[in-house]
């Protein structure tokens, strides 16, 4: 951890009125610089190294789909948590990806301070560089704590982010399947 880091915390806590020498916030800023290095270490993370050669061949040429990969974000523009969940797919050309790749690509992106379009279509085009696959697709839904905690305070909402690469996009059957195997109308 850096020092300058927790310092930075320090001062936003003067910032906002408190006092960092008060009991309860004495070691507030080295958690925080702790926790913020751990929130966005997607920028440590290579995908070569995240994938370690797990592919494998395989005769398989169907859809394969990863459905409700927990993911947790931090919103690029006021740095306010976005949760929810991925659901990915591709349809290999003579390699599989080990299962637990796919979610592990999905957390080296929402490990990064992002906006949720962007974090779909870089899952995508990941899974579509490392597979090589005649298509790929990428949903996710996300609840964002910048729309939930501050501004217009909608509870609610939910917001939905797509990318189709590949066959998915050419045909609306294989995109029908999809959508419909995640459970959305298609």
């Amino acid at each position: 951890m850096t020092t300058s880091l927790a310092e930075h915390y320090s001062e936003i806590l003067v910032g906002v009125g408190e006092n960092p020498e008060r009991e309860g916030l004495l070691d507030t800023p080295k958690r925080a610089a702790k926790a913020m290095q751990y929130l966005c270490n997607g920028y440590t993370m290579s995908l070569e190294e995240l994938i370690n050669g797990a592919l494998f061949e395989s005769q398989n040429d169907e859809m394969v789909i990863v459905r409700d990969i927990e993911l947790y974000s931090l919103c690029e523009h006021h740095m306010l948590p976005f949760i929810g969940k991925a659901h990915v797919a591709y349809i290999p050309t003579g390699r599989v990806l080990g299962l637990s790749k796919v979610a592990r690509v999905v957390d080296m992106f929402a490990r990064r301070l992002q906006i949720q379009e962007n974090l779909t279509k870089q899952i995508a085009d990941a899974i579509q560089h490392i597979t090589d696959a005649a298509g790929v697709a990428v949903v996710i839904e996300a609840k964002h704590m910048c729309m939930m905690m501050r501004g217009v305070g909608k509870q609610n909402s939910v917001m939905t982010s797509s990318v189709m690469l590949g066959a998915f996009r050419e045909s609306s059957s294989t995109r029908h399947e999809f959508l419909q195997l995640i459970g959305r109308q298609g």
